[in-house]
Protein backbone atom coordinates (compact mmCIF):
# COMPACT_ATOMS: atom_id res chain seq x y z
CA UNK A 1 0.00 0.00 0.00
CA UNK A 2 2.21 2.84 -1.31
CA UNK A 3 -0.04 5.39 0.36
CA UNK A 4 -0.42 3.64 3.45
CA UNK A 5 -0.86 6.04 7.03
CA UNK A 6 1.28 4.95 10.01
CA UNK A 7 -0.07 6.32 13.36
CA UNK A 8 2.03 5.98 16.54
CA UNK A 9 -0.13 5.63 19.36
CA UNK A 10 1.58 6.78 22.98
CA UNK A 11 0.78 4.59 25.96
CA UNK A 12 2.09 5.48 29.74
CA UNK A 13 1.48 3.39 32.76
CA UNK A 14 -2.12 3.29 33.55
CA UNK A 15 -3.32 4.36 29.75
CA UNK A 16 -7.11 4.38 29.49
CA UNK A 17 -8.35 1.07 27.44
CA UNK A 18 -11.40 2.75 25.97
CA UNK A 19 -9.74 5.66 24.11
CA UNK A 20 -7.68 4.39 21.64
CA UNK A 21 -9.57 1.58 20.42
CA UNK A 22 -12.09 2.84 17.95
CA UNK A 23 -9.39 4.81 16.33
CA UNK A 24 -6.84 2.27 16.30
CA UNK A 25 -9.18 -0.31 14.52
CA UNK A 26 -10.69 1.58 12.39
CA UNK A 27 -7.89 3.14 11.18
CA UNK A 28 -6.40 -0.18 10.14
CA UNK A 29 -9.23 -2.11 9.42
CA UNK A 30 -11.67 0.89 6.95
CA UNK A 31 -8.25 3.20 6.23
CA UNK A 32 -5.70 1.00 5.71
CA UNK A 33 -3.72 2.41 8.38
CA UNK A 34 -0.31 0.99 10.16
CA UNK A 35 -0.99 1.34 14.10
CA UNK A 36 2.12 1.40 15.94
CA UNK A 37 2.36 1.41 19.79
CA UNK A 38 4.69 3.73 21.56
CA UNK A 39 6.15 3.65 25.11
CA UNK A 40 8.31 6.54 26.47
CA UNK A 41 10.87 4.21 26.88
CA UNK A 42 9.77 1.37 24.86
CA UNK A 43 9.17 -0.73 27.91
CA UNK A 44 5.60 -2.61 28.58
CA UNK A 45 3.31 -0.54 30.49
CA UNK A 46 -0.22 -1.78 32.10
CA UNK A 47 -3.51 -0.06 31.07
CA UNK A 48 -6.26 0.49 33.93
CA UNK A 49 -7.88 -2.72 33.12
CA UNK A 50 -4.94 -4.61 33.87
CA UNK A 51 -3.66 -5.75 30.18
CA UNK A 52 -0.26 -5.25 29.80
CA UNK A 53 0.96 -3.67 26.64
CA UNK A 54 4.52 -4.55 25.27
CA UNK A 55 4.96 -1.40 22.59
CA UNK A 56 6.83 -1.99 18.87
CA UNK A 57 8.82 1.04 20.06
CA UNK A 58 9.93 3.87 22.14
CA UNK A 59 8.53 7.56 21.36
CA UNK A 60 12.14 8.93 21.14
CA UNK A 61 11.46 11.30 18.18
CA UNK A 62 14.42 9.77 15.76
CA UNK A 63 12.52 6.23 16.16
CA UNK A 64 9.64 7.78 14.66
CA UNK A 65 10.40 9.85 11.46
CA UNK A 66 8.09 7.26 9.71
CA UNK A 67 4.97 8.09 11.45
CA UNK A 68 2.44 10.57 9.94
CA UNK A 69 0.30 11.11 13.11
CA UNK A 70 0.69 10.97 16.79
CA UNK A 71 -2.41 9.93 19.24
CA UNK A 72 -1.28 10.66 23.04
CA UNK A 73 -3.73 8.15 24.62
CA UNK A 74 -4.65 9.59 28.67
CA UNK A 75 -3.88 8.14 32.02
CA UNK A 76 -3.78 9.52 35.27
CA UNK A 77 0.27 9.83 35.26
CA UNK A 78 0.19 12.94 32.77
CA UNK A 79 -0.88 15.09 35.45
CA UNK A 80 1.15 13.26 38.08
CA UNK A 81 4.16 14.98 39.46
CA UNK A 82 6.86 13.57 37.29
CA UNK A 83 4.73 12.91 33.71
CA UNK A 84 6.27 11.95 30.75
CA UNK A 85 8.17 14.24 28.41
CA UNK A 86 6.37 13.76 25.10
CA UNK A 87 6.99 17.27 23.67
CA UNK A 88 10.40 16.37 21.35
CA UNK A 89 8.01 13.59 19.26
CA UNK A 90 5.02 15.54 19.16
CA UNK A 91 7.03 18.66 17.77
CA UNK A 92 8.65 16.88 15.76
CA UNK A 93 5.37 15.23 13.78
CA UNK A 94 3.87 18.69 13.87
CA UNK A 95 6.43 20.20 12.32
CA UNK A 96 6.42 17.98 9.05
CA UNK A 97 2.75 18.52 8.69
CA UNK A 98 1.55 15.11 10.60
CA UNK A 99 -1.57 14.89 12.84
CA UNK A 100 -1.31 15.27 16.07
CA UNK A 101 -3.96 14.38 18.61
CA UNK A 102 -4.45 13.99 22.32
CA UNK A 103 -7.24 12.74 24.23
CA UNK A 104 -8.23 13.09 28.10
CA UNK A 105 -5.14 13.59 30.09
CA UNK A 106 -3.07 13.15 26.87
CA UNK A 107 -3.87 16.90 26.06
CA UNK A 108 -1.79 17.76 29.01
CA UNK A 109 1.15 16.77 26.69
CA UNK A 110 0.26 18.32 24.24
CA UNK A 111 -0.14 21.26 26.36
CA UNK A 112 3.48 21.17 27.68
CA UNK A 113 4.71 21.03 24.20
CA UNK A 114 3.21 24.14 22.88
CA UNK A 115 1.26 22.25 20.26
CA UNK A 116 -1.88 24.12 21.26
CA UNK A 117 -0.45 27.69 21.12
CA UNK A 118 -2.48 28.36 17.66
CA UNK A 119 -5.51 25.61 17.89
CA UNK A 120 -8.31 25.23 19.00
CA UNK A 121 -8.58 22.54 21.37
CA UNK A 122 -10.42 20.91 24.03
CA UNK A 123 -9.90 18.65 27.10
CA UNK A 124 -11.02 17.41 30.20
CA UNK A 125 -12.84 21.02 31.45
CA UNK A 126 -11.57 24.21 31.69
CA UNK A 127 -11.10 24.36 35.15
CA UNK A 128 -9.40 20.87 34.66
CA UNK A 129 -6.55 21.56 32.35
CA UNK A 130 -6.10 24.85 33.58
CA UNK A 131 -5.59 23.30 36.97
CA UNK A 132 -2.82 20.67 35.73
CA UNK A 133 -1.02 23.09 33.20
CA UNK A 134 -1.86 26.59 34.53
CA UNK A 135 -0.98 29.58 31.85
CA UNK A 136 -0.29 26.74 29.11
CA UNK A 137 0.63 28.55 25.17
CA UNK A 138 -2.60 29.15 23.29
CA UNK A 139 -5.22 28.38 26.41
CA UNK A 140 -7.12 31.30 25.11
CA UNK A 141 -7.97 28.49 22.32
CA UNK A 142 -10.06 26.23 24.79
CA UNK A 143 -13.28 24.94 23.77
CA UNK A 144 -15.59 24.01 26.10
CA UNK A 145 -17.27 20.79 24.64
CA UNK A 146 -18.09 17.30 25.24
CA UNK A 147 -16.84 16.06 21.89
CA UNK A 148 -13.32 16.10 20.00
CA UNK A 149 -12.23 19.20 18.39
CA UNK A 150 -9.96 19.67 15.31
CA UNK A 151 -8.37 22.47 14.46
CA UNK A 152 -6.21 21.80 11.14
CA UNK A 153 -4.44 18.56 12.08
CA UNK A 154 -4.63 19.20 15.96
CA UNK A 155 -7.22 16.84 17.52
CA UNK A 156 -8.29 16.37 20.99
CA UNK A 157 -11.16 15.44 23.33
CA UNK A 158 -11.85 14.49 26.45
CA UNK A 159 -11.78 11.29 28.02
CA UNK A 160 -15.51 10.39 27.62
CA UNK A 161 -15.49 10.85 24.06
CA UNK A 162 -13.29 8.52 22.11
CA UNK A 163 -15.60 8.48 19.30
CA UNK A 164 -15.96 11.90 18.40
CA UNK A 165 -12.03 11.74 18.94
CA UNK A 166 -11.41 8.93 16.36
CA UNK A 167 -13.60 10.89 13.68
CA UNK A 168 -11.81 14.26 14.31
CA UNK A 169 -8.12 12.39 14.21
CA UNK A 170 -9.54 10.14 11.24
CA UNK A 171 -11.14 13.13 9.17
CA UNK A 172 -7.74 15.08 9.85
CA UNK A 173 -5.62 12.53 8.38
CA UNK A 174 -8.26 11.52 5.88
CA UNK A 175 -9.56 14.98 4.72
CA UNK A 176 -10.51 13.03 1.01
CA UNK A 177 -12.32 9.96 2.74
CA UNK A 178 -15.55 12.21 4.10
CA UNK A 179 -17.59 9.80 2.63
CA UNK A 180 -16.33 6.88 4.73
CA UNK A 181 -16.40 9.09 7.54
CA UNK A 182 -19.75 10.15 7.08
CA UNK A 183 -20.55 6.72 7.35
CA UNK A 184 -18.77 6.01 10.60
CA UNK A 185 -20.39 8.71 11.87
CA UNK A 186 -23.70 7.87 11.38
CA UNK A 187 -22.66 3.99 12.81
CA UNK A 188 -21.82 5.48 15.88
CA UNK A 189 -24.80 7.77 16.45
CA UNK A 190 -27.20 4.79 16.01
CA UNK A 191 -25.51 3.20 19.06
CA UNK A 192 -26.80 6.29 21.13
CA UNK A 193 -30.28 7.31 19.10
CA UNK A 194 -31.45 4.14 19.44
CA UNK A 195 -30.66 3.35 23.41
CA UNK A 196 -33.09 6.06 24.80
Amino acid sequence: MPDQKTIGFLFIEGFADWEYGLLAASAVEWFGARAVSLTPHGKPVTGVSGFRLAPDRSAKADENIDLDAVAVIGSDQWAGKAPPDAAELLTAIASRGGVVGGICAGTLALARAGIFEKARHTSNGRDWISGHQAGYPGNGNYQDVPHGVADGKIVSAPGSAPGTFALAFLQALYPEKSGDLAQMRTLFVREYAEAS
